[in-house]
């Protein structure tokens, strides 16, 4: 069977067709690149996912990290494809060149990191949180911890790590117990237990460099009292030389289902001497910072969960084309030969699921990426607040509507192996099981689904809907000749959505906690509809290539577009109905159940 990730062809289609990535190259910040350089870093990364991530996935899946005498002791060949990502570059991919970066696009580097997802979740981890820790401290850390941090990260001398959760805080930030004492010096004593960090502890390079989360001595309680440290394992001289160990004990390796390649570590700062740490920017503003990354973060697990069932599908259609069983329906001759399963409308059908599923999210995280551009670089003010509020709007649906239908395209890849999915010698049982993570990381489904309908949905009254609701009606407004059908089916179940929130955002001015006790609901409404104007788009494009003289490949890959864009309109987006009906009438019966009841 070959070795599919994702399709080349489908990801040039969204990044030049759908997102018009050449155009970033008009303004300043992407002058130096072109599409030429584009490609180039995109082969790249395919590369070194095929040569350096995917060839150990299953291996690090069965041999996975192990403490040996206080230490952790991983396969070599993560080492090697850590190493790789780091020398091409990809650590310090988008960061500024000032800073020793590439100074790429969001929307390209997304799109490498999709090719290393897609190959090998688990190793890929350790490069690119590294690449979320770099990323804090060139924007809120002082010249002097740029200085000393920023090159050997990049470099891959040193990775990096996310330390917010600790045993009994979990998702509840504004709990955090870890404590940062002055010393009197200008740095801090840190003393605290985290847990389920992941690339916590490893043997890989010669630092590990923790973005942690700690309370100062008498700074207030909750959220306004948190802030922002960088604690390396060991110290880190002025010239960036690794020194003595910095009491961080790792206290030891939880075993997940998936992800096993990746160190899930539990850690102890300061329990058996100094743990050195250093404040990044100011004071009781910690985690404002550290929500610059974990936005970043939900986005990233959205394009890993999209990566790995993309490549879930890829492998089920290669199997689909070549596994000869049965014969079709209506077929009276036993003597017939059996056709290729993917003659059979069951498996097309969930096949179909699948396309629609991974190339509606992968436009979703890579658009997610574009907007990204565009707060930063679009040419006026209201284009970079336009593209602000649409991510907020879409950064909870981008990161857990991938994790969610991702995981029932996975399901049916396994189904269409049939035995073989289903057996630990082939990747798609794996795939189930990594991906399967994704719908904790970085805040859980449901968290996700309160941060949308209480918090985004009425953010500054309202702009972020209104911001989303506008696009979707424009593109909508687009397709309107073209594909009147979808264009009308779309703007009937904007309208709906509108009331639907109209009505929730009135019950929760009366009561917070009912009217929230569904958003799971909304979320799953909302991302529904997201993904319709997705294939929307996708689908004008299409339209108009086809009108064109497309040569026979490309007019079966646009072909293949609209049928999915079909299948979305007539199986996915009617299922909005019953959940504007559940939502608007206030259902509370799990509200109203009460904790002995159970």
């Amino acid at each position: 069977m070959a070795n599919n990730l994702i399709n080349p062809r489908d990801l040039d289609f969204l990044l030049y067709e759908v997102l018009d990535l050449e155009a970033l190259c008009a303004r300043p910040r992407f002058a130096e690149h072109s599409r030429e350089t584009f490609d180039a870093v995109l082969d790249t990364a395919r590369g070194i996912a095929e040569e350096h991530l995917l060839t150990h996935r299953k291996k690090n899946d069965s041999e996975e990290p192990r403490v040996v005498d206080g230490k952790v002791v991983m396969i070599p060949e993560v080492k090697a494809a850590v190493q790789a990502i780091a020398d091409a570059g990809f650590i310090a991919a988008t960061k500024d060149a000032a800073h020793g970066g590439m100074q790429l696009p969001h929307t390209v580097g997304g799109a490498a990191l999709a090719w290393f997802d897609s190959a090998n979740q688990a190793t890929t981890s350790y490069p690119m949180l590294t690449a979320g820790a770099a990323d804090l401290i060139a924007k809120f850390g002082s010249d002097a911890q740029r200085a000393k941090f920023l090159p050997p990260m990049f470099e891959g001398k040193f990775l990096g790590t996310m330390a917010l959760t600790e045993p009994d805080a979990g998702s509840s930030l504004s709990d955090v117990r870890t404590k940062a004492a002055p010393a009197g010096d200008g740095t801090y004593r840190i003393t605290g237990t985290k847990i389920w960090i992941s690339g916590g502890d490893h043997e890989l390079t010669e630092n590990i460099i923790h973005l942690l989360l700690a309370r100062i001595d008498g700074a207030p309680e909750g959220v306004k009292g948190i802030s922002l440290f960088v604690v390396p394992k060991r110290i880190v001289h002025d010239d960036g030389s690794s020194g003595a160990l910095n009491n961080v004990q790792l206290g030891g390796i939880i075993h997940k289902m998936g992800w096993r390649g990746t160190t899930s570590a539990l850690l102890n700062f300061g329990e058996h001497g100094p743990c050195e740490g250093y404040l990044v920017g100011e004071a009781n503003k910690g985690l404002a910072y550290m929500f610059r990354m974990m936005n970043d973060a939900r986005i990233s697990v959205g394009r890993s969960a999209t990566s790995m069932a993309y490549s879930a599908y890829q492998y089920s259609l290669e199997y689909a084309r070549q596994r000869k069983q049965g014969r079709l329906p209506g077929e009276k001759d036993p003597l017939r030969p059996p056709v290729a399963i993917i003659e059979h409308a069951d498996i097309r059908r969930m096949l179909l699921h699948q396309k629609a599923t991974v190339e509606g999210a992968l436009c979703l995280v890579l658009g997610c990426a574009r907007l990204m551009d565009d707060e930063e670089t679009a040419a006026t003010p209201e284009e970079r607040e336009r593209a602000r509020l649409l991510l907020e709007a879409l950064t909870p649906i981008a990161k857990t509507w991938p994790s969610i239908a991702g995981q029932d395209a996975i399901s049916n890849a396994m189904q269409i192996l049939g035995g073989y999915g289903y057996a630990r010698e082939y990747d798609v049982e794996q795939l189930y099981r990594d991906n399967r993570l994704n719908q904790i990381h970085e805040g859980t489904n449901g968290i996700q689904s309160l941060d949308l309908l209480g918090r985004k949905v009425v953010m500054e009254k309202g702009a972020a809907y209104k911001a989303l609701a506008g696009a979707i009606l424009a593109s909508v407004a687009d397709a309107a000749t073209a594909l009147p059908e979808h264009a009308a089916a779309l703007k009937a179940a904007v309208d709906e959505l509108n009331i639907t929130t109209l009505t929730l955002g009135k019950a929760m001015m009366a009561e917070p906690a009912r009217a929230l006790a569904n958003a799971n609901v909304y979320l799953d409404c909302t991302s529904r509809i997201v993904i319709s104007w997705l294939w929307l788009r996708q689908a004008m494009v299409a339209t108009r290539a086809l009108a064109g003289s497309p040569s026979e490949s490309d007019r079966l890959f646009y072909g293949g577009k609209l049928r999915a864009a079909q299948y979305y309109f007539a199986w996915e987006l009617p299922q909005t109905g019953p959940m504007h009906t559940l939502l608007r009438s206030l259902e509370s019966t799990p509200y109203e159940m009460a904790v002995d009841q159970f």
